[in-house]
């Protein structure tokens, strides 16, 4: 039997007036997929879930924690800072506008509803936020090989670092190179040179099947490859792995002298979780490896745990 997939966007309702609840699951139900919190313990729960809402409508006045303060804790919150929160409030309440922006709310409606504004203006920030998620995603993305970045590959070595740390499990880098890029460019042509790191990057991404496995250009004919609770036997065999997807390309390379295709240079470093390093010398580390296999002659991988 097949299950259909609900794509709908998800709407979170927090407030302690099962009456209000109601109403607004009367405008939302043929839309879209609606969950009910009437506290903030609950909230804070639905909210930080593995399939979190895509937007959340809070009322004010409720008990213990009040709407504001639900607010600021989920803008505090890594996990939750992104939800657009829309404050939910009665005429006859009293609107600090002010202190709710502050608190980090996109916008307020107010009560009796008027069914046709309430959709359009929860279908605004939604789409607000999809097209802010996209912008956000491609600050990550390499525009050329559109493998992750520079900038998105710093920010994920240090959580992986914090967390081998934490679970006392072993980290691993593989810094790549390319070997002789820039002959291949005189050869061939940058435009060639572009499509061959694309290649390359390509390649390398189908190859890395475990879901912690993370690829990044590091820059220009750089890339970073970690890999996270993996020891330095296994690493080995990943670089290895990847060296004979690259070799198995065979694009041409009549530049190079190491051989007729291109090739790459790979330096691993295996992180033992007690040491006292920072991320920059773990790069340092994997960098020192790599020069070590391109001082050797290239199209090899050199290797140092630390």
């Amino acid at each position: 039997m097949t299950i259909e997939r609900d794509d709908r966007p998800k709407i979170l309702i927090v407030d302690d007036t099962k009456e209000n609840i109601d109403l607004l699951l009367e405008v939302f139900r043929d839309e879209f997929r609606v969950s009910a919190a009437t506290n903030a313990e609950r909230a804070l729960k639905l909210a930080r879930a593995d399939h979190p809402p895509d937007i959340i409508l809070l009322d004010i006045l409720m008990p213990e924690m009040d709407g504001y303060e639900l607010c600021a804790a989920l803008k505090n919150d890594e996990a939750t800072k992104g939800i657009p929160v829309v404050f939910v409030t009665a005429v006859s309440e009293v609107m600090d506008a002010t202190r709710g922006f502050a608190a980090g709310a996109v916008d307020y409606i107010t009560k009796p509803f008027h069914p046709p504004m309430v959709k359009a203006r929860v279908r605004l920030h939604l789409d607000l936020k999809s097209k802010y998620d996209l912008l956000e995603s491609y600050a990550f993305i390499d525009a050329l090989t559109e493998v992750n970045n520079r900038r998105r590959f710093d920010l994920v070595l240090e959580d992986e670092w914090n967390r081998a740390r934490r679970s006392k499990r072993s980290l691993s880098l593989i810094y790549l190179d390319v070997d002789h890029f820039k002959a291949f460019n005189d050869t061939y042509g940058h435009g060639a040179g572009d499509d061959c790191l694309r290649r390359l990057a390509a390649a390398m991404a189908g190859a890395l099947h475990r879901s912690g496995d993370f690829i990044a250009r590091h820059g220009g004919e750089e890339f970073m490859i970690l890999l996270p609770y993996t020891d330095p036997d296994e690493a080995l065999t990943i670089a290895q792995h990847l060296n004979r997807i690259i070799d198995g390309l065979a694009i041409p390379h009549v530049s190079s002298p190491v051989a007729a295709h291109v090739t790459v240079s790979m330096g691993v470093v295996s992180v033992d979780p007690d040491a006292r390093l920072s991320t920059r010398e773990i790069v340092d580390a994997a960098d020192r490896a790599l020069y070590a296999a391109k001082h050797a002659g290239r199209h090899r991988i050199e290797q140092i745990a630390i």
